[in-house]
C-alpha cells in the first residue's frame, strides 16, 4: 500500500467549489496524514499520550471488486472500547443543496466536508446503533442487514448498484484503530489523532480537527501555522484511511 504522490495545491476554481460545499454542510473536518517515518516524532512534538487512546475495531462491507465503493457508498460497522457499537452508511461525493429535505432534516444524518492538502470531498453519513452485537453477529455468520436500521438499508438501496443485497456483501476487515482526542500545548482547540493498523504492519496516522463551516478557513490557518511551528511536514503525500483499508482487504479476498 504505497501512498499517493503529493497533491498539488487547489486551483482557484477548486477552492471556490470547496467553499460552496462547506457553506452548505453541517461541519468541516480538516485532515492531515503523517508519513510513517515521521509518526514517532509527530507524536512527541504534539505531546500525545498513547495510553489515553480509545481502541476501535472497524468492519467494512463490499464486494471483492469494491462495487459498493465505486458507487460512492461506504458501509461500516464499528466496535468501540467503552461505548455501544455503531454503524454508518456514507454517500460521497454529495452536494448539500441537492440532498432531499427529509434526509437533511434527519437527526441521524450529517453532511460534512473533509479537506486535506490537495483535495476535499463532501459526504452524507447516516448513523445508527445496531440492535444486535456486531462481533457476535459477524462471528456467527449472521445477516449483515441486522447491523443497519431500516432507514440505513433504504439509503443503501437508493445509492448502491441495483440488485445488490446487503447480505451478499463480503466482510472486509476488521481493522484495529486507536483514536486520541487531545489539546496540544500552545494550540487553542482540540485535535484528534487516529492510528490505523493494517494487517501487513503498515500504519496510517491521521491528524484532524473539526469545526463549524463558518470557522473552517480560520481554523485551517491556525492549525497550519501551529503544525508548522512543531516541525510537522504539511507537504507529504496523503493517504485516506478507508480507501487504503478497502483496497487491502479486497486484495486479500482476491
Amino acid at each position: 500500500m504505497s501512498p499517493s504522490a503529493a497533491a498539488p495545491a487547489l486551483s482557484d476554481e477548486q477552492l471556490q467549489e470547496m467553499l460552496r460545499l462547506i457553506a452548505g454542510a453541517d461541519s468541516a473536518e480538516l485532515k492531515l496524514t503523517i508519513p510513517d517515518s515521521d509518526q514517532r516524532s509527530t507524536v512527541a512534538a504534539l505531546g500525545m499520550d498513547p495510553l489515553e487512546a480509545q481502541i476501535r475495531q472497524v468492519f467494512f462491507f463490499d464486494t471483492p471488486d469494491l462495487a459498493v465503493d465505486a458507487a460512492g457508498v461506504v458501509l461500516r460497522a464499528r466496535r468501540t472500547q467503552g461505548r455501544a457499537d455503531d454503524s454508518v452508511v456514507k454517500l460521497r461525493p454529495v452536494v448539500p443543496d441537492a440532498l432531499p429535505e427529509e434526509l437533511r432534516s434527519s437527526s441521524n444524518v450529517g453532511v460534512e466536508v473533509d479537506a486535506m492538502p490537495g483535495g476535499f470531498v463532501c459526504s452524507a453519513s447516516m448513523k445508527g446503533v445496531p440492535k444486535v452485537d456486531v462481533r457476535a453477529t459477524l462471528l456467527s455468520g449472521g445477516p449483515i442487514r441486522k447491523l443497519f436500521s431500516k432507514a440505513q438499508r433504504a439509503f443503501f438501496v437508493a445509492h448502491a448498484p441495483e440488485g445488490l443485497e446487503l447480505d451478499a456483501l463480503s466482510i472486509l476487515g476488521p481493522i484495529t484503530t486507536f483514536k486520541l482526542k487531545f489539546r496540544p500545548e500552545g494550540y487553542a482547540g482540540a485535535m484528534v489523532a487516529e492510528l490505523w493498523m493494517y494487517p501487513d504492519n503498515s500504519r496510517v496516522l491521521e491528524l484532524s480537527t473539526k469545526c463549524p463551516p463558518r470557522e473552517a478557513l480560520t481554523v485551517a490557518a491556525e492549525a497550519r501555522l501551529y503544525l508548522q511551528s512543531k516541525g510537522v511536514d504539511l507537504s507529504a503525500p496523503q493517504q485516506t484511511k478507508t480507501k487504503t483499508a478497502l483496497e487491502h482487504f479486497a486484495a486479500a479476498l482476491a
